[in-house]
């Protein structure tokens, strides 16, 4: 049921919008699903700076005043991506062209528009399709950009220093070389409105495209201009969000010298220590649409953008100092545009960088908008604190994060706090602090909300509430961390085969669709079955396969588990399944915490736990199950006393443990029988189907408020493990006035009475060298001290229709199955308050009624234990679906508990766990080029110049060098150690490379010339394509070919010295014979001469891999090649295959794939072989190796 349009919107109310798509790149995250897996799971995504981006010890100094050195060393850091070049149609040789805004951004306007349903499979009106986005004014590209053109400030320090000519210039020269070349595309690739360009020219949105600068609100500015563009009509549809992945040298000295950055490295918002922020890359997009077009179209909803609000600072403190009047401003706005008031928000995800000025000022602007509080009832927090200040893009990284919270409908964690600021917990305060994530349950009828905030340099703040757009869960939040290899076949050679194929060093993503494909062909009827348990970053897989295949190996037909996770069985599935429900002790704070954030069964069961529980103090029962953070120990003894409450434990235990059932029921994992202990057997019931689960609800407040009722000592209890025999011959002994309230285990008594006779037990124990403990327990249980309560609870059992159980449900008083007729049933349930536990006998009947495997549902493991130590060495298996305790993923443990199942024969629906999840599907083209790409610019990798000697490199006086000092380099093919070559061997190679070069320079020259006669006075590119050709045309026509083979001089050229460099004292090269012109034509390029001549020349003047290239591919749809480009291209190919028809300007139209090209070229091919050949027979074979390898 919608609830967003029930209330009038007031006159100057926004529009309401729908996020229906998201893209993400942020540290350690490549899309929105590992962005979300990491908040909630409070991942640290701050590390070292990599190599990639600046070398620490460059520029670190921990002095902060220290002139150009920074004192950071860590940040957010976005993973290397595997860009593919060709899927944007970006010829690889211009990437270190681009700045990588624009490249990532590209991807993740990618995801986002995928996400939304708007591929480019889609069919939708583009035109009104806008992209609007918050960057910064400046990219990193300009950076290294501008440095390159400082080499007049270089010259003339080296001059002034003495540095020789000579030396001056190599010096030059390599500084030049590492900063990125100046070329055609460096303009666009800076430029931050061409973020937004590529984006809309890329997928073909025709609406306005544009970037906004508003510093650290930059995303938030976008998000408002947006939705002004979808209130006012003029766009139906629009990509935005911020883009920021500027984190190079620069950016840490701009926060260094403000002075901002944390000194110790981790930006800790809203703590007490908090130091400083940390500087992050990101990229966080979304699609939002008008709420009623979005539901109209049947779009995916998110959540819903209620309401942005602004303003500015004005007149104040420093152009960098926050203000809380003007943030205020920006808060009201928000809220009244939205037409809700601020108590009605659940999540406040605040622009917290973590400066001590920065978020006090955030805090006290925030506590004057929201008010006071009887009770703290909205949690504060900040991204930051996980992957550091993304800047531009830091408001899309905190909505992004909460319309994810509002969906998943869980409240996430703020990491690295340890005493709170006292502006966030003094006094009345509406805002509490958490450190880990809980259930986001809903209050009354009232929507979840969230608000986020983002603020900028110069006084831009930006405040936005966020509204979830349906109050149930639809789906079970995976994440891909916890992966499930099943295997089946007919022995155990089998299953040893099908271990070996599991791909160890594999990416996660493919040991993912290993796994699913795993699941899909596994059959728990075979007659050998194996499973493995494996979690992200925590399984080592090799370990865990080996020790697998080794325990197959020794015991191939018996069953065994691993504790590292591997299970086997084989034979048919042995006895029954049986569940066990525990009872009071076994709650505590936060149990099953991460499968009621993730699974709907648990949070709807939570939510109707909450309903009959009603509040008590002004907290629902949820509040009791997950409080907020304690920080300090009185509290987090306060919060486990509250729940250890009698009229708190049972209602608690009961609903986290239908929960767990419910998890297990959507696996198709249903028992054969049940049984709970102490409380626990009200659960057992329900489970059986004796009544529903309102009816759960109810008498569990019921009962635990009838056993906590009373005044004066309740009684307590006292486990001793001991044999019950022993323990019985204490109590008589020493005359204690006690009760056995539980027989859990033939050497386990649990035992029942007053305070005082419990005090006296512990120390006759004590004096007897017997250990026991205190209980958790509010009361006296299964003792007369309790017998009260079974009265009234009688009376209200006798309210209930009580139904007949699917499956038999063993009681603890008897031991036995329990009465069909509802008035028996109803009795023995009332009168198990008082009566004690007969756990022993209980599993003692269930395994005689042929139940092997029994599985503890609930919090904690107390009663697999149990079961163990009752059944001994028979054959039994017993698990608990909360092994752990909480103290590690909830998810291993279920997939432990399914896995361990599906071994011994149970059928469960594996192919449901990871969700919709599927392996990618091999298309079978060939492999595509990727580039890694992270925030740092590419820089394509480039020949290393050769260090100079020491003893070289001094500063001197200008004198004549024997060769040139910066002589042209190029690669060669590395050779094996030789021994020395004579003096005339030597000679000779010098000569014959002396003349390679020279025929390399008059080359280089005579390309030049041409390439300027066509380039010159040009005004487009076809005129320039036409100018060539006519050139070329006419030298066809006027000599005969052979004119153009390649034929080395009877003498090298003077060429004039550089004005750097003293000329080389070398002698003239002796003249090679000219190739002799051929007499005869010879035959036609064969086409696949002419195909391979077409795709090398591409590839060499893009950067594409020849392997990459086909011949369907467009020049200008596929691989990106502009009008500039192409004329390299025609005019390679012209001089290439000189006998090839001319391309004239009424052919570019029609031939716009490389087939077509080649098509063209080899239908009136004349009898010019392609120059390649002819100079290969002219020139010494050195010669031509050192020509192509240049």
């Amino acid at each position: 049921m919608k609830t967003h349009d029930q209330k009038p919107a007031p006159s100057n109310s926004s529009v309401p919008l729908a996020i229906i798509g998201i893209g993400c790149l942020f540290p350690q995250a490549d899309d929105q699903q590992s962005y979300w897996s990491n908040i909630a799971d409070g991942i640290d995504a701050i590390t070292d700076i990599p190599a990639t981006h600046w070398r620490v010890e460059d520029y670190y100094d921990q002095d902060q005043k220290s002139p150009d050195r920074t004192y950071g060393q860590r940040g957010g850091f976005i993973s290397p991506v595997d860009f593919n070049p060709m899927e944007f149609n970006i010829p690889p040789n211009v990437l270190e062209a681009i700045d990588t805004s624009q490249l990532l951004g590209l991807v993740a306007a990618g995801q986002a528009l995928k996400d939304a349903g708007y591929g480019p499979e889609r069919e939708y009106d583009r035109s009104k399709a806008s992209v609007i986005l918050g960057v910064t004014g400046t990219l990193e590209l300009v950076i290294p950009l501008g440095a390159r053109l400082g080499h007049p400030i270089w010259r003339k320090a080296l001059k002034e220093a003495g540095v020789a000519d000579n030396v001056s210039e190599d010096v030059v020269q390599r500084i030049a070389d590492a900063y990125v070349p100046w070329q055609e595309n460096s303009f666009p690739g800076l430029l931050g409105n061409v973020v937004a360009g590529r984006i809309s020219k890329h997928y073909d949105l025709g609406g306005t495209n544009c970037v906004v600068d508003a510093a650290c609100a930059s995303s938030f500015s976008a998000l408002h201009l947006a939705s002004m563009e979808l209130a006012t009509g003029k766009s139906d549809m629009v990509v935005t969000g911020g883009i920021d992945t500027f984190n190079d040298i620069f950016m840490y000295m701009c926060f260094s010298k403000t002075p901002a950055l944390s000194p110790s490295g981790n930006a800790k918002p809203f703590d007490s220590s908090a130091d400083g922020t940390i500087l992050g890359e990101g990229l966080g997009i979304v699609v939002i649409k008008r709420l009623a077009d979005a539901e109209r179209d049947g779009d995916k909803i998110y959540a819903v953008i209620r309401g942005v609000g602004s303003s500015s600072d004005g007149k104040g403190d420093a152009i960098y100092a926050p203000s809380a009047a003007g943030q205020k401003k920006a808060l009201r706005e928000a809220y009244d545009r939205a037409g809700v008031t601020p108590d009605s928000i659940g999540l406040l995800e605040a622009h917290g960088t973590g400066t001590k000025v920065g978020d006090a000022v955030e805090v006290n602007a925030l506590r004057e908008v929201f008010g006071e509080a009887e009770t703290p009832w909205c949690s504060l927090g900040s991204v930051k604190s996980q992957i550091g200040h993304t800047k531009a893009s830091a408001g899309a990284a905190g909505m992004i994060k909460a319309a994810l919270a509002l969906h998943h409908k869980v409240l996430p964690p703020t990491i690295k706090l340890q005493k709170p600021l006292d502006e966030v917990t003094s006094g009345r305060t509406p805002f509490y602090l958490a450190t880990e994530k809980r259930p986001w349950l809903p209050h009354g009828n009232t929507p979840r909300r969230a608000g986020v905030s983002a603020f900028g340099f110069g006084g831009s703040n930006f405040h936005l509430v966020l509204e979830e757009y349906r109050p149930e869960k639809d789906a079970t939040e995976w994440n891909g961390n916890v992966q499930i290899f099943a295997f089946s076949g007919a022995d155990a050679s089998g299953l040893d085969a099908a271990l070996a194929t599991i791909p160890l060093q594999a990416s996660w993503n493919e040991l993912r669709g290993s796994a699913a494909a795993s699941r899909a062909s596994f059959n728990s009827s075979a007659n050998c079955r194996l499973t493995l348990v494996v979690e992200r970053n925590q399984t080592q897989l090799a370990t865990l396969v080996a020790n697998a295949r080794n325990m197959l190996q020794k015991n191939p037909l018996t069953g065994w588990n691993t504790p590292d996770g591997a299970s086997y069985a084989c034979g048919a599935k042995n006895g029954a399944l049986g569940m066990l429900f525990p009872g009071q002790g076994a709650q505590y704070t936060g149990m099953l915490r991460d499968l009621s954030c993730r699974f709907p069964q648990a949070l709807q069961t939570l939510a109707a736990a909450d309903a009959g529980y009603g509040k008590v103090d002004g907290k629902l029962l949820s509040d009791l199950i997950y409080p907020a953070t304690a920080f300090d120990a009185e509290t987090r003894e306060r919060q486990e006393e509250q729940l250890r409450a009698t009229e708190a434990a049972q209602p608690a235990i009961g609903a986290v443990s239908l929960a767990a059932l419910k998890i297990l029921e959507s696996f198709g994992i249903a028992p054969e029988a049940v049984a709970g202990h102490s409380y626990g057997e009200l659960t057992a019931l329900c489970a059986a189907g004796m009544f529903d689960e309102t009816v759960l609800h109810e008498l569990s407040r019921l009962r635990g408020r009838l056993m906590g009722a009373g005044g004066g000592d309740k009684g307590s209890m006292l486990a001793v493990p001991a044999p019950l025999a022993t323990v019985e011959q204490i109590i008589a002994e020493e005359g204690l006035e006690l009760v056995i309230a539980n027989r859990n285990a033939p050497s386990q008594a649990i035992l029942s009475g007053t305070t005082a006779e419990i005090e006296r037990a512990a120390k006759i124990l004590a004096g007897r060298k017997l250990s026991c403990k205190r209980l958790p327990v509010a009361a006296a249980f299964h003792s007369p001290l309790v017998a009260d309560a079974a009265a009234p609870f009688l009376a209200a059992l006798d309210k209930i229709d009580f139904k007949a159980t699917r499956i038999p449900v063993y009681a603890n008083s008897t031991a036995a199955v329990y009465p069909t007729g509802t008035d028996a049933a109803k009795a023995l349930l009332a009168g198990q308050l008082a009566r004690p536990v007969e756990f022993v006998d209980e599993i003692e009947a269930m395994y005689a009624a042929g139940v092997r495997t029994f599985v503890e549902v609930g919090p904690g493991a107390r009663l697999t234990g149990l079961v163990s130590a009752i059944l001994g060495q028979r054959e039994h298996v017993a698990l608990a679906l909360d092994a752990a305790g909480g103290k590690r993923s909830g998810l291993y443990d279920l997939a432990r508990v399914l896995a361990k199942l599906v071994a011994l024969g149970c059928d469960a629906r594996l192919c449901d766990w990871d969700g919709d999840y599927r392996p990618a599907v091999a298309s079978g083209k060939k492999p595509l080029m990727t580039v890694p790409i992270c925030g740092a610019n590419y820089v394509k990798p480039k020949p290393q110049r050769p260090a100079v000697a020491r003893a070289a490199a001094a500063v001197s006086a200008p004198q004549t060098a024997v060769i040139p000092a910066a002589p042209v380099h190029y690669t060669v093919p590395t050779a094996t150690v030789q021994t020395p070559l004579s003096r005339d061997a030597l000679a000779e190679s010098l000569r014959v490379t002396r003349e390679g070069m020279a025929v390399l320079q008059k080359m280089q020259e005579e390309t030049a010339q041409l390439h300027r006669r066509f380039l010159e006075g040009q005004e487009t590119a076809s005129r320039t394509i036409q100018t060539l050709l006519e050139q070329q045309q006419t030298m066809l026509q006027g000599g005969s070919v052979a004119a153009y083979a390649f034929t080395v001089p009877a003498a090298a050229p003077a060429v004039a010295a550089s004005p750097s460099a003293a000329p080389a004292r070398v002698s003239a090269p002796a003249p090679l014979q000219p190739a002799a012109a051929p007499t005869a034509a010879v035959a036609q390029p064969a086409p696949d001469r002419i195909t391979e001549t077409l795709l090398a020349v591409v590839a060499e003047k893009t950067g594409y891999p020849v392997e990459m290239l086909e011949l369907d591919m467009g020049m200008d749809s596929d691989l990106g090649i502009d009008s500039i480009k192409r004329v390299e291209i025609l005019s390679a190919l012209q001089e290439r295959i000189p006998g090839s028809p001319v391309i004239g300007p009424e052919h570019l139209g029609t031939l716009r794939t490389l087939g077509e090209i080649a098509g063209h070229l080899g239908a009136g091919a004349q009898t010019a072989a392609p120059v390649a050949s002819a100079a290969a027979a002219t020139v010494p074979d050195n010669v031509t190796e050192t020509l192509l390898a240049v």
